[in-house]
């Protein structure tokens, strides 16, 4: 097949600008190939290698005693004790998801779960975080379900179950919806598995499934904005097959205990080409590879084809050669496809040979290492003018809280999570819908708690504190387990990064990221920044989504309880009544106004390390976000099915979203421990009201709880299903 000439137009569309393409002649001292030109931009796309990003990424922590990986492999891996550690990552699928919701989200999951496999862990946990458009937009409707039924079908066929996530709906999504996909596994501290390639000569050995032509250049239109042509995009969505990476999983962790994986890279985005360079460039080495040997099911595919598809459930292992056999038989069992496609060479050449020809022969760390990178210009975000209370209008907090329930960003979302498997494994303590996921740790009484958590409204705003406020919100939740929290990952969403508005927004947010996990003692371990996520110019919400992971090392210390009639409403922490930016404001008034809430890391921690000393004394724990202590009361009284009555029905009092707070629920006696040990650890406590009888009251203004019930649990299914 002849192949098409290098033009401008060409070099446009893989995405690489004239400067960039200037750098690769200078690297390669002559015109690359057709091939050549598309393994650059796989390599040299926004989604592989943080162009915009790097600079700013640098500056996260990453460090902490209980770190054993950090950024940079498939997965951050975090010690739990015991010779175990919790393998985990976020990533996002959010252009594949808006062109074809079913499969990008699918695959989403599925890519998540070989990012954590790939490194020896077992997967234990998944959840995921959606962002939609305005729930009245013409294509809401259609993403969500398919969005949904696609992280449901390939989650619960191949048997992970999904413990936790977020939802949000917001009109700056209307053409550019959010799927991000965390996956968390379990690992032997001394059976951890790595990427970089070492050894001479060494087979590299393709693993799984065949390759097609599904997902070419995929990875470089993650990296472009949307425009009229998106359907013409289509075709690089890639297409899942649970049972398939089920199979692969079983074989690869089988694989590995034979002692023949030298290292192994799962093959994700520009697939076959950055697993390939990954892999040799973590090692220092070259890589040969002959693609008449790579497994295909589509007939006459081109070098060009075979080094871009991202066709789904495959990795690149080297294998230690004295064990081909035993290798090979493992995945012969499986039904899966092993074949060696390559070797590693001492020389810095990445050399794709196909049917006698050589397709690409290029300097190997130049595809990796001399990657653009760019200090993109940004502008700071103007800090808003405070919220001024006079402007809010008096409202009944009962139809305020209605309206709140009432809302798709505030009802239940048990109409989406009912169709996820969230038991499989019959470790789940705790599924969605009660704030974070807990999994029992097969076989012992440790428990693993998961969280994700971002609240965009306040980023726009004033990113450096929404940034803050994102990971303040995953610690409380953790905490409200009684978890210690570990460690984070870090999904980055954001708009175009060449306007120096929208990269104003990501330093921000990495800076107020950064103070927290350094405070809070939760170093970012993995992670993902996806940018451009605009339709015709109209970004994003700048949303910074915040994984987080947590442990309790007895299961006796979990916090699992639900109010019951007679026990006290205790909130922990501050209440000044913040009402910019909040949830009231939004659903009731239809306003954006104000600043976020401001976030003190340090009562943040204090107020955590109570609430987790004083687990003995605590029924039931959340922690105060949106929609402030009614939202709390209302989501504690729901799950305990008991009334709650509150001695105020002042509105910022009530809906206020200070932060650095939790609701509890107790026993009087135990009320009295609290506020003892409070006094004496310097933490403000409370008492707010209690928990009988079967109604909201608020003040003077009551409603019967099973009608806001009502109101809760059919608002998602009415507006969706």
């Amino acid at each position: 097949m002849q192949e098409p000439a290098i033009t401008d137009d060409l070099i446009a569309a893989h995405g690489l600008s004239p400067d960039e393409y200037a750098r690769i002649l200078e690297i390669i001292g002559r015109e690359p190939s057709f091939t050549e030109l598309g393994i650059f931009s796989a390599m040299w796309n926004e989604h592989c290698s943080y162009k915009s990003s790097k600079k700013w990424l640098r500056t996260l922590p990453t460090e902490g005693p209980q770190v054993i990986c950090g950024p940079g492999e498939n997965a951050g891996i975090v010690d739990i004790g015991d010779g175990q550690c919790v393998v985990f990552k976020m990533e996002s699928h959010n252009h594949p998801s808006y062109i074809e919701p079913y499969q990008g989200a699918a695959t989403g999951v599925g890519g998540i779960l070989r990012d954590v496999f790939t490194m020896g862990a077992r997967p234990i946990a998944a959840m995921n975080s959606l962002s939609f458009g305005s729930p009245d937009h013409p294509k809401t409707r259609q993403l969500v379900h398919g969005v949904v039924e696609g992280i449901g079908g390939y989650g619960n066929a191949f048997g992970v179950p999904t413990v936790g996530g977020e939802l949000r709906f917001d009109p700056a999504y209307n053409g550019n919806c959010l799927v991000n996909a965390f996956a968390a596994g379990l690992a032997d501290t001394d059976k951890i598995f790595y990427s970089a390639a070492s050894g001479v000569g060494r087979p590299v050995v393709y693993l799984g499934a065949k390759t097609g032509r599904d997902g070419v250049g995929g990875a470089t239109m993650a990296s472009a904005e949307f425009d009229d042509t998106i359907e013409d995009k289509r075709p690089t969505v890639q297409v899942g097959d649970p049972f398939t990476e089920k199979r692969l999983m079983e074989a690869t962790l089988e694989l590995m205990a034979t002692g023949a994986v030298i290292s192994i890279q799962d093959m994700g985005a520009a697939g076959l080409t950055c697993s390939a360079v990954e892999m040799g460039d973590k090692g220092g080495l070259g890589v040969k590879l002959n693609l008449e040997a790579v497994p295909q099911r589509e007939a006459n595919m081109t070098a060009y084809e075979m080094m871009l598809s991202e066709s789904q459930e495959r990795m690149l292992m080297v294998l230690d050669p004295a064990k081909e056999a035993e290798a090979r038989a493992v995945f012969e069992k499986w039904d899966l496809d092993f074949a060696i496609v390559g070797e590693t060479i001492a020389e810095d050449r990445f050399l794709i040979l196909h049917n006698g020809k050589v397709k690409a022969d290029l300097p190997l760390a130049a595809l990796s290492g001399t990657a653009p990178e760019y200090d993109r210009p940004w502008e700071e975000t103007p800090v808003p003018d405070a919220l001024d209370p006079a402007t809010v209008p008096q409202v009944d907090p009962i139809d305020a809280l209605r309206m709140l329930l009432a809302s798709a960003n505030y009802s239940s979302r048990a109409w989406v999570y009912e169709q996820y498997d969230t038991m499989v494994m019959a470790d789940t303590v705790r599924g969605p819908g009660l704030g974070g996921g807990l999994i029992r740790v097969h076989g012992t009484e440790k428990l693993l708690a998961f969280t994700s958590d971002v609240t965009p409204r306040y980023v726009q705003a004033n990113p450096e504190m929404g940034g803050k406020q994102a990971v303040a919100e995953a610690y409380r939740n953790l905490t409200a387990l009684g978890a210690t929290p570990l460690a984070t990952t870090d999904n980055m969403n954001f708009g175009n990064p060449e306007k120096p508005v929208i990269m104003g927004q990501f330093v921000g947010a990495i800076k107020g990221i950064s103070a927290a996990v350094s405070a809070l003692d939760m170093p970012i371990v993995s992670g993902n920044v996806s940018l451009y996520n605009e339709t015709d110019g109209q970004a994003i919400l700048p949303t910074p989504t915040i994984g987080a992971v947590g442990l309790i090392a007895h299961a006796d210390h979990a916090i699992t309880g639900t109010a019951r009639d007679g026990h006290v409403a205790l909130v922990i922490g501050e209440t000044h009544g913040h009402l910019g930016q909040s949830a009231l404001l939004a659903e009731v008034f239809g306003r954006a106004e104000g600043d976020a809430p401001p976030v003190d890391l340090e009562a943040e921690r204090r107020n955590g390390n109570f609430i987790r000393s004083n687990v003995e004394l605590i029924r039931a724990c959340t922690d105060l976000s949106d929609g402030g202590l009614a939202m709390a009361a209302f989501e504690m009284a729901e799950a305990g099915d008991v009334g709650v009555i509150l001695d105020t029905e002042d509105t910022p009092t009530l809906f206020g979203e200070d932060q650095g707070r939790y609701l509890v629920a107790c026993n009087f006696d135990q009320a009295e421990g609290l506020m003892i040990a409070a006094g004496q650890a310097g933490v403000t406590v409370t008492s707010v009201g209690r928990f009988c009888g079967d109604a909201v009251k608020f003040g003077a203004t009551s409603v019967p709880l099973a009608d806001l019930k009502e109101t809760y649990r059919s608002s998602f299914a009415a507006i969706f299903a």
